[in-house]
This record gives C-alpha cells, structure tokens and sequence, in this order.
C-alpha cells in the first residue's frame, strides 16, 4: 500500500453539482479535494465541511488550461494524498450557433469538457487501484443527442459517456470502478454561462437528487446514471426514432431558444 493517504478529488467543486457531490463524499467519510478556479468559493464550501469532518484541501486550479491537471498532482502530492475516487464534474456549455459563437471559447470547452477529463481519468489509475476506488464522469443526457445551437456541447458529452463507458470496461480487470452520470437540467449556474436558461422546467431536478444519485451508482459500480424517469425516458427515445427526426426536433426547441436569448425575451 501507498503511505500517501487516499482523498476523493472533485472538479468544478464551487457550485452546482460539484459542491454537492463534495458535501455527500464528505457526509460518508471521505476526505476531500477541491478543485476549481473560484478558490474562494471552495474556501466558503471547505469551511462548511470542516465543521463535521476533516476540512477538505482546497485546490485553485484552471483545467481549461494544459498544465492544470499537472498543477493539481503536484498540489495532491505535496499535501501527502493520491486520488481513491476521481468525480470530474467541472465543464461548461454555450448556447448559439457554432459558426456564431466566439471560437476560443468553444475550443476552451473542448479542453475542459474533454481534454481535462480525459487527463485526469487516466492520471490517477494506479492510485485508484491500490485503493479498491472508482471515477465519476459527469456527462449530460445532452450527450445521446445530436445539438444544434449547442453543437460543440453536446458533442463533448456524447465523448464522456462513449469514452466513460470503455473505461467501465477496461478498467473492471483492475477492479476500479467508471460512472458516468448523465443528468438532465439540474437548477444550477449552467444556464448562466451558458449563456440562457436552457432548462425545461418540467425535466428539471434538484441539484442534491442528481448528486446523490452519482454517489450511489459509482458506490455500486453502475456503468451509467440517468437520474429521473423523463430523463431515461429521453435517452429511450432518441435511440428509437430516427436520426433526422431528433435531429430536427432539436433544432427548433434551440433555436427557439436561442432567439429568445438575442432578444432577452
């Protein structure tokens, strides 16, 4: 066994889903990182959690950027700690038209959306072995979709879940254990930075259902979470009516939307 102590490390832990998986990792004993880029966000969070339990280490870090994953290992390192549990929760979408949309901002979310977790997957294998742990990729329903308006979006999370799901694969032989978590619309900053609210008020969850759901599917070692029945029923149906009907469908939902958005209606 490793002297480094085992520690479940969360990115995109200052708001939203993130801070809640944060709160229910610590709720069931688990010593805590935090990683984003609002760090006094997780100081306030790492405060909260410290009066029930160890206070969780805070990590400032900016995935978006090549060496963020790099900054964080050696961040885990100095500390004396390596990952039992790897929750990749930090991403971001836009809503527009890809040939519309600022291109530096859609290449940045392919390197936080993909890129980042991707690293941070595949970094911290043999630390997830030694101690019988798992990964959590926070994909989207998005994800079984094609998404006009939100093209480069939604591409970023059909990645997550095909890329999660082979990790569920390979990585069973080790006995470490891949979630993907595809969540519908969670009330959370989201629609904020991505520019509108783009959540259907009827599919929408609270933020600890979603997070709690995560937990317990990787606890359990699931291959995937689709937490509330519309939001199975949405990933049934867009593998049961053809392609260019989903398509079309989504394409005048967001564009809709995406007037709304212009006009600020």
């Amino acid at each position: 066994m490793s002297p480094l102590r085992p520690i479940a490390l969360i990115t995109g832990a200052s708001s939203g889903i993130g801070a809640a998986l944060a709160r229910i990792f610590a709720r069931h004993g688990h010593e805590i990182a935090l990683v984003a880029r609002r760090v006094e966000r997780l100081n306030a969070l790492a405060s909260e959690i410290a009066t029930a339990g160890p206070r969780p280490l805070v990590i400032e870090a900016d995935l978006q950027e090549p060496l963020g994953a790099e900054k964080i290992a050696q961040a885990l390192a100095t500390a004396g700690v390596e990952p039992q549990y790897v929750v990749n929760n930090a991403g971001f979408g836009l809503l527009g038209a890809a040939a519309a949309l600022d291109r530096t901002e859609q290449l940045a979310m392919i390197d936080l959306n993909v890129r980042a977790l991707t690293d941070l997957s595949v970094r911290f294998v043999d630390s997830l072995e030694r101690h019988h742990g798992g990964i959590l990729n926070v994909a989207s329903i998005a994800g079984f979709l094609p998404g006009p308006f939100m093209a480069v979006y939604y591409a970023t999370k059909s990645y997550v879940i095909s890329f999660s799901e082979a990790l569920h694969a390979e990585l069973a032989r080790r006995g470490i254990r891949v979630t993907v978590l595809c969540p519908g619309p969670v009330a959370t900053e989201f629609g904020e930075r991505a520019g509108a609210n783009i959540a259907p008020r009827l599919m929408a969850q609270p933020v600890e259902e979603v997070a709690e759901a995560g937990y317990r599917g990787l606890m359990a070692g699931r291959r995937m979470v689709v937490p509330g029945l519309l939001n199975k029923i949405v990933t049934l149906i867009a593998g049961k009516f053809p392609r260019a009907f989903v398509l079309a469908v989504i394409d005048r939902s967001q564009s809709r939307r995406e007037a709304r958005r212009r006009t600020g209606s």
